[in-house]
């Protein structure tokens, strides 16, 4: 502080300079204070509040250690990978979950790759230390159609059980190495949380369900099977007949797939294939064990928004199961005497 020639505090003297500079003063500041504008919320914040089906490489390397994230690595026998795959590299902080082997389908009531019972999910999901507030990035290898079908299933599965944020990632872990992101080895060991399920039926679909929508004839079946299952050509051992459910429009989940780039095909291409069902009304995606129609399921109601849409996880296993249910077949003797002679299945 300034001092005045007395030894005492300095004060200006109330004249007509001290008049300008006090009325300056206050002009400045009230010019400071129309100018400030709040300061925007950071983008990172912004992005991490948005919750989308599909997230890219640059996404997650940029959210990788954020609070409560759960990266889950579920490459398995279905993409070419053994237990050691996982090991030998994977993107840091992932933890490991075997789609073929990890529980993610059960057996029930003699009906294989089924979805597992309340008290398996919940033991499932919560030794993997996901809780109803995490947000979970599902990461399959990104190697083809039938491995994106896995990270779908584990994407149903998770939000029929209560799981609210969840995404895959997009162009799995090959567009994590194509793009130079890093990479770790060994083994990540989550910490188990208890989770409670609970479960979201607006998802799924029951053999009840497919009898009441071939009974009414209302809503639409989808068969996202390869055309030789469709028609009756060639059907996987444990299903008991040849064919498709009666009046199944039939899009193939590889249909909706890019093979070359490895991940779903555009948005514009996505909704052109839509366009082949009826523009409104519930739909029920099957396949063979439900793994394939999940595919389909995320595009229609994830990627599209599609109300009312459901996958029958039981597919036409379970279907076939009962004899006395329908099943149309375009399959011929012809096809029954090369079975025969080992040239046709």
């Amino acid at each position: 502080m300034l001092n005045s020639p007395g030894g005492g505090p300095y004060r200006f003297p109330m004249g007509p300079i001290s008049s300008f500079l006090t009325a300056g003063l206050r002009v400045l500041t009230l010019a400071l204070t129309l100018a400030w504008v709040p300061p925007a919320r950071p983008a990172v914040a912004q992005e991490a509040a948005a919750v989308t089906p599909l997230v890219s490489v640059e996404w997650l390397a940029a959210h990788n250690n954020d609070s409560g994230l759960v990266i889950l690595d579920i490459r398995s026998a279905i993409d070419g990978s053994t237990p050691e795959t996982y090991a030998r590299g994977h993107i840091p902080k992932a933890i490991p979950s075997d789609y073929d082997k990890g529980g993610w389908r059960s057996t029930r009531n003699g009906v294989p790759f089924m979805l597992p019972s309340l008290a398996q999910l919940e033991k499932l999901i919560g030794e993997l230390g996901i809780d109803e507030d995490n947000r979970v990035v599902i990461v399959p290898a990104g190697v083809s159609a039938s491995d994106f079908g896995a990270a779908t299933r584990v994407y149903w599965t998770l939000k029929v059980s209560g799981v609210k944020k969840i995404s895959i990632l997009d162009g799995g872990y090959a567009a994590w190495v194509t793009a130079r992101q890093p990479v770790e080895t060994g083994v990540n060991t989550p910490s188990p949380t208890i989770f409670t399920a609970i479960i979201d039926n607006a998802s799924v679909a029951e053999a009840s369900d497919v009898e009441q929508a071939l009974a009414s004839k209302k809503g639409t079946l989808v068969d996202a099977r390869p055309s030789p299952f469709f028609t009756g050509k060639t059907k996987i051992d444990i299903a008991g007949a040849y064919g498709h459910i009666p009046g199944a429009i039939n899009i193939d989940s590889a249909e909706l797939y890019d093979e070359r780039a490895n991940r779903l095909k555009t948005l514009p291409e996505l909704k052109a294939i839509a366009a082949r069902l009826p523009a409104s009304g519930p739909v029920i995606n099957y396949c063979n064990t439900g793994h394939w129609s999940s595919t389909d399921w995320f595009v229609l109601s994830e990627l599209l928004g599609r109300k009312d849409v459901k996958v029958y996880y039981g597919s036409i296993v379970d279907w076939t199961m009962n004899p006395n249910r329908p099943v149309t077949s375009s399959r011929t003797r012809w096809d029954d005497i090369k079975k025969f002679f080992g040239q046709g299945s």
